[in-house]
């Protein structure tokens, strides 16, 4: 996995057309400030398996890119007949990003969960790339949004320091209705739902190096499933 993304070539974006390049694109977003962290090693291995298993991989590593995650005042409006943000936005970055995922098949994200929340990145990120001209478009408030991407799977890995059991029995699982209830139904069309997976390690603090192994090896197969189920 790179720091940064590498961008699409033409042949690669004629896969979602059936083109001379059938592999999947799978674009792969990880939001943790420390390099050394589980997380990176979680993004790597499954990112390394998705290119082995034949898929397209387009890596994100937000704060190693330096993501500006703040969304100015003039991208704040979400609803209009004619509002689009899919054309330059003066950040090349960005530009970058939203033309990514345009193109991809999977979306795969890694992050931590925070007082029950992504990190702050990666919510900007969410902020600043699915927007109206990119994921969607909403003529007003009352209609439905016309969804504009054709992501098949949306896969989720989160590490926590809670017990599995608190995180149930507490909290709910707050990030479910983030990226199951929410993102994950604006990612597909509408007549191809988003399949939304998530896989969440918890006890992180207290693991072995054992218990990262297998891990590791659990997000290796996850990496070769998704791009089984895309081909």
């Amino acid at each position: 996995m790179t720091a940064g993304a590498e961008p699409l070539s033409d042949t690669a974006a004629d896969a979602r057309g059936g083109g001379p390049a059938a592999a999947p694109v799978v674009v792969l977003v990880v939001a943790h400030p420390r390099p050394d962290s589980l997380n990176h090693a979680l993004a790597r291995r499954l990112g390394d398996a998705v290119a082995r298993a034949g898929g397209r991989l387009v890596t994100h590593d937000l704060y190693a890119e330096g993501f500006d995650p703040v969304l100015p005042a003039e991208e704040s409006f979400v609803v209009g007949r004619d509002l689009h943000r899919g054309g330059p936005s003066g950040d090349p970055l960005l530009d970058r990003h939203r033309a990514d995922l345009a193109t991809a098949d999977a979306l795969v994200v890694v992050h931590p969960v925070w007082w029950g929340m992504p990190p702050a990145i990666l919510a900007g990120w969410l902020d600043r790339v699915l927007v109206p001209g990119v994921a969607y478009r909403l003529p007003d408030a009352g209609g439905l949004p016309e969804r504009l991407l054709a992501i098949r799977r949306l896969v989720v890995v989160n590490t926590t320091d809670t017990p599995a059991e608190r995180e149930a029995t507490v909290f709910g699982d707050p990030l479910a209705a983030i990226w199951e209830r929410c993102v994950g139904t604006y990612l597909g069309s509408a007549t191809s739902p988003t399949v939304v997976e998530r896989t969440v390690l918890a006890s992180v603090n207290e693991a072995d190096d054992a218990q990262r192994a297998r891990w590791l090896d659990e997000v290796e197969g996850l990496g070769a499933r998704l791009v089984q189920a895309l081909v």
